[in-house]
């Protein structure tokens, strides 16, 4: 069963109108990962989709910018919807030979959280890079941003 990503918008302005992350999933894959989160969180179907969309969009940033080694980082919530993405294993894979130029986006935790206004600046480049961003998400910020700094993984 195929689960390949639609091709990424054509990205406008600043000022145009933002992307939806699920304008590039298959509505197919959409719905499967939302009732994956709603089964494994307290979350209704609202929640779900606004917690796996910023997921995607982040992750969608990290491999445009790949090789900067900005030290990107999601807020513990965003981080909810990154490990729903990353741990369908084959969907994520597709993603990244989609989006990622065939290489694979490795998640590398660290064990202490940082406070160093990374997950803020991600949150900032993610809607410059024209993506929908739902800031409530992104509000735990000061505890947050357990990945590897300044490399190429989340």
């Amino acid at each position: 069963m195929a689960t390949a990503v639609a091709p990424l918008p054509a990205a406008g302005p600043a000022t145009g109108p933002v992307r939806s992350a699920r304008e590039v999933v298959p509505a197919a894959l959409w719905d499967k990962q939302v009732g994956l989160l709603m089964r494994d969180y307290p979350y209704d179907s609202v929640t779900a989709a606004r917690v796996l969309g910023q997921g995607y969009a982040y992750l969608l940033t990290a491999m445009k910018h790949r090789g900067e080694g900005l030290g990107l980082a999601p807020s513990t919530l965003v981080d909810i919807g990154v490990h729903m993405v990353i741990l369908d294993t084959v969907a994520y894979a597709e993603l990244c030979d989609r989006f990622n130029g065939g290489h694979f986006l490795h998640h590398v935790p660290e064990v202490d959280m940082k406070d160093d206004g990374s997950v803020l600046r991600t949150a900032d480049l993610i809607a410059a890079d024209g993506w929908e961003i739902d800031l409530p998400l992104w509000a735990d910020a000061a505890g947050c941003g357990p990945c590897h700094p300044g490399n190429d993984s989340h």
